[in-house]
């Protein structure tokens, strides 16, 4: 009897164990720009859930050894199928993260391990490309005028300036990248001669379309650099395709 009394214990003891261990599901890895489903490699994706890290830690440039991202972060690792994922960010209840570029389109396993702890395994679909523009707000694009400063409604785009959008998910580029490296220069997407972008549903001409590809210095993070139309409509929407994919609908430049 004293036996399975202690065997009772030990599986209470295991199951407490359990209810403070990573806790997520497939629908909560998002595209990072959009919060919406498109994961695709090189793209900046979050985690939501619970107990996903103890503490609540950021990237520091200390962090960027030989100016590569980190694996872990807050004694939080990410894995696809055994790759590790690079960190920008670990919480309790998110995880900002950049899937290896060397990944191939297909389905991978995928987990959370906090300090020996692993989460579920959840199975989780990388596309080729999934193209999504960074939002200030929900609906609203994050642009930049090209001194720098933000496009925002009291600062909106205007017809034939040039303006920075800023985007994750474009896929691969010329030359190749280096899995988790801040880019150290301008590199074009691999498939530039496929891309586009669209105001309003209609396609700009393709030599309003001054650059496509990482943002230096950073990683996962993409520039593109367009000449608006002379012409240009109050708030259009704005959207990115690639390949046959597009970004999200329904998010707006802010444009008088």
């Amino acid at each position: 009897m004293k036996y399975l009394s202690a065997a009772f214990a030990l599986a209470a003891c295991l199951c407490a164990q359990d209810s403070t261990a990573p806790n997520y599901s497939a629908a909560g890895l998002v595209n990072g720009a959009s919060f919406a489903p498109g994961l695709a490699p090189n793209t900046i994706v979050s985690l939501f859930g619970t107990n996903l890290s103890w503490n609540t830690v950021g990237l520091q440039a200390g962090d960027l050894a030989g100016g590569e991202m980190p694996t872990s972060l807050g004694n939080v690792e990410v894995y696809f199928e055994g790759w590790p994922a690079y960190l920008y960010y670990v919480s309790p209840l998110q995880i900002n993260l950049l899937i290896p570029s060397a990944l191939l389109p297909g389905r991978f396993q995928f987990w959370v391990d906090r300090q020996g702890t692993r989460g579920p395994i959840i199975t989780v679909t990388l596309q080729a490309v999934a193209p999504a523009l960074f939002e200030t707000a929900p609906g609203v694009s994050v642009a930049t005028h090209l001194d720098g400063t933000p496009v925002a409604a009291g600062a909106p785009a205007t017809g034939g300036e040039i303006v920075t959008l800023w985007a994750t998910g474009l896929g691969g580029t010329i030359p190749g990248l280096d899995d988790g490296a801040l880019a150290n220069g301008a590199q074009w997407l691999s498939q530039a001669s496929l891309f586009g972008v669209q105001i309003n549903g209609a396609a700009l001409d393709p030599s309003a379309i001054l650059y496509a590809g990482v943002a230096p210095g950073y990683a996962g993070l993409y520039q593109v650099n367009v000449t608006l139309p002379a012409q240009l409509p109050a708030n259009p929407e704005i959207r990115l395709s690639l390949a046959g994919a597009l970004s999200p609908a329904g998010v707006i430049l802010p444009a008088n």
